[in-house]
């Protein structure tokens, strides 16, 4: 076949998402202005996937900070107070609710309600209530929405991952970064657009959690580390000198744009933009990690220098967590600062099916002053009103108690996704208010459900998206964040 024959058969969208420069280049920022992410095809530096992208309309939020507390925190011990369920507990469920209901561990025929130790307080002018394991949140009740009626399909830790982040519980699926930075770029040159922080024990999901799926793999998320260098193999090794390293990277773009010539494939261009990013990362990643500047009062208030708890712990414990989930809200404050579009902040794991007493108190303990800290620390610099801050998980946990053979009795709670709670402030969103209604004993939604695709369109919206418009083909569908689903709440929405 003659290379112009070749030309021709490559599709349309195909050619413009890989084109990093010249004439593609055009085409490409035409094809955006053509789906609202592009006002003027014209400007220079439409080449670079991460240029920032005018929305579909004005934005409240430029960067969200997503907390995701992977393995399912429980809402009637900390965000959810249920009084009915401690007169209950000791009692079954009828088996008309139990029939209808899947389970990972649970019994259902001697499964019995289980009460809570925590007690609960109300807390700012919005009276919204928290439970004694984090006050901290609580001190800024005011700027937070409570949302008490998130419901999913999933009952297992991996597919409710997938479907939180990803919008569906399939393998292969952009993430939520993901999605965001490929329609609005980042304003950052020197930091990916989407950045991971990780403290704790790993999420069952692992890397799929910041995967870019379909969409190309500049636009997946880039882990930074809490020790040593900030990103693997971000260093020269020892002995290499910069201008052998220049040399080096000269030979394999001349390598990776010659084979794009030859097969067009996108992956070469996000290949090309992820080996310039590493270099200017070499300078920005270190200072960026440097917290030498940052004020004592500032580190005292996220709690960097908080010891670990002894006698307590367990599955959200590796190394030294406090410390590590502390310093990574305040990297995220940091890089909000430095035009950082999308990050995400996983704490693993919440999957108390025993134990639940010492291990909530643990976790609860790690992340409480650390998120409230940050929630204050971007109002006092005014970022609050442009960054969204979002904390939720996969599902929530059973008002039952477990009752798994081989376990003390009642002593944690099963998989739970029914019914579950999640907290959002900033970028956006209206602020000292509970958004739905669970029944008197946490089982399931009396008012308002809302779904991780109804959560998504309205993250999207906020950014000035719609969701039924920010779509990418592939193998034939037209693909989006929120799948099939999904609107937008007006209520949330300052």
């Amino acid at each position: 076949m003659n290379p112009i024959d070749s030309h021709l058969l490559r599709t349309r969208r195909d050619f413009l998402a890989t084109s990093a420069s010249g004439i593609g280049g055009v085409a490409l920022a035409s094809l955006l202005a053509e789906e609202g992410l592009l006002a003027d095809s014209d400007k220079a530096g439409f080449g670079d996937p991460m240029t920032p992208r005018k929305p579909h309309f004005d934005a409240k939020a430029k960067a969200c900070i997503f907390i995701f507390m992977a393995g399912a925190p429980s809402q009637v011990d900390l965000f959810d107070p249920k009084p009915k369920l401690n007169e209950m507990a000791g009692r079954s469920l009828p088996k008309s609710v139990l029939e209808k209901a899947r389970f990972a561990f649970i019994k259902p025929a001697t499964a019995t309600l289980m009460g809570t130790k925590r007690t609960f307080r109300k807390y700012g002018q919005s009276g919204m209530e928290f439970s004694d394991l984090v006050p901290h949140l609580g001190s800024v009740a005011d700027d937070i929405l409570m949302v008490r009626s998130m419901h999913s399909e999933e009952f297992n830790h991996h597919p409710g991952q997938l479907q939180m982040q990803c919008g569906v519980s399939r393998f292969g699926m952009p993430t939520m970064g993901s999605w965001i930075t490929y329609g609005l770029g980042s304003h950052s040159r020197n930091l990916p657009g989407y950045v991971v922080l990780n403290a704790g024990r790993g999420s069952s999901g692992g890397a799929t959690l910041w995967q870019s799926g379909f969409l190309p793999s500049n636009y997946a998320g880039v882990l930074f580390r809490t020790q040593g260098e900030p990103v693997l193999n971000l260093d020269n090794p020892r002995g290499l000198p910069p201008l052998l390293q220049q040399k080096g990277l000269a030979a394999l773009n001349r390598i990776n744009r010659g084979r794009y010539e030859q097969i067009h494939d996108p992956e070469i261009t996000a290949r090309i933009a992820a080996y310039e990013l590493a270099g200017r990362m070499q300078v920005s990643a270190p200072e960026l990690s440097d917290l030498s500047k940052e004020s004592p009062a500032t580190l005292e208030a996220y709690g960097l220098n908080r010891p670990e708890p002894k006698g307590i712990g367990g599955r959200g414990k590796s190394g030294e967590t406090y410390k590590d989930f502390a310093r990574n809200c305040l990297l995220a404050r940091r890089m909000v600062e430095r035009g950082v579009r999308f990050i995400n902040v996983i704490h693993a794991s919440w999957d108390h099916h025993s134990n639940l007493d010492p291990e909530l108190q643990y976790n609860a303990g790690a992340v409480d002053q650390p998120i409230a800290a940050l929630i204050k620390d971007l109002k006092q610099r005014g970022l609050l009103d442009s960054t969204m801050v979002v904390w939720g998980s996969e599902f929530g946990r059973t008002p039952l108690g477990e009752n798994r053979g081989g376990r003390k009795m009642n002593t944690g709670r099963d998989h739970h996704p029914f019914s579950f709670s999640m907290l959002m402030a900033g970028g956006g969103i209206k602020g000292g208010q509970v958004y739905g209604k669970t029944d008197e004993i946490g089982w399931g939604i009396d008012e308002n459900p809302v779904h991780p695709n109804d959560l998504h369109a309205t993250m999207l919206h906020l950014f000035g998206i719609n969701h039924e418009r920010l779509t990418y083909r592939f193998q034939g569908r037209d693909f989006r964040l929120t799948d099939v689903a999904g609107k937008v709440i007006k209520d949330w929405i300052a």
